[in-house]
């Protein structure tokens, strides 16, 4: 039975998880979860994932949730972009940062940039939420000076979580070019055989 991986294209989180599938060669399908209006939040979706949340990852009788834990199971499955050995805890040490200190944060500000009505959208929390976001964009570009990839010497889901929000082409705050170290590297990672904008890799739920 193929696995099926529960997502939508506008969702950084998805995107972790439909990428590291797609370059590690997992075998799966997409089953397009309409988000925009309220399937997330729906009795049959919340039987799925009670959380209400994607990605959800169902391989058989197991079901995944969260994109840490899905690309894990990824690197798990294939032995494909876990690093070596000696990095195992590095890259959980980025995967773990990147969820806590970027994603969950870009993730908040650029749904209220674009997604909410413009009447709507909190500019004090905006602005908050840009501060917070420049601290850890340096963070993250202090780490990449003088280094290809995050952890070790290859690309690992460390660089996939990471990224998950970077490549998106509506506005809330990031701009490439005021992070070289980070505009180096997204190029690196754009430039690996498979790679996917996730506007290519999944379904949108939203008009271009």
């Amino acid at each position: 039975m193929t696995a099926k991986l529960y997502c939508f294209a506008e969702s950084g989180n998805a995107y972790k998880a439909a990428l590291t599938m797609k370059l590690a060669g997992f075998d799966y399908e997409q089953v397009f979860v309409d988000f925009f209006k309220g399937e997330a939040r729906s009795d049959a979706f919340k039987a799925i994932n009670p959380m209400g949340e994607v990605p959800v990852l169902v391989d058989g009788g197991l079901t995944l949730t969260q994109s840490g834990v899905i690309q894990q199971y990824v690197v798990d499955k294939t032995g494909k972009l876990g690093g070596a050995a000696a990095d195992k805890y590095e890259v959980l040490r980025w995967v773990l940062w990147d969820n806590h200190k970027m994603s969950s944060q870009v993730g908040t500000t650029r749904f209220l940039m674009n997604f909410l009505p413009e009447e709507k959208r909190p500019q004090d929390v905006i602005k908050f939420m840009q501060g917070r976001l420049a601290a850890a964009y340096a963070v993250l570009d202090g780490h990449l000076a003088g280094r290809d990839w995050i952890a070790g010497d290859s690309l690992t889901v460390a660089d996939l979580s990471c990224c998950g929000y970077l490549f998106y082409d509506e506005p809330f705050g990031f701009v490439r070019a005021d992070w070289p170290n980070i505009d180096a590297w997204l190029t690196r990672i754009s430039e690996t055989p498979s790679w996917k904008h996730p506007y290519d890799l999944m379904q949108r739920g939203l008009p271009a």
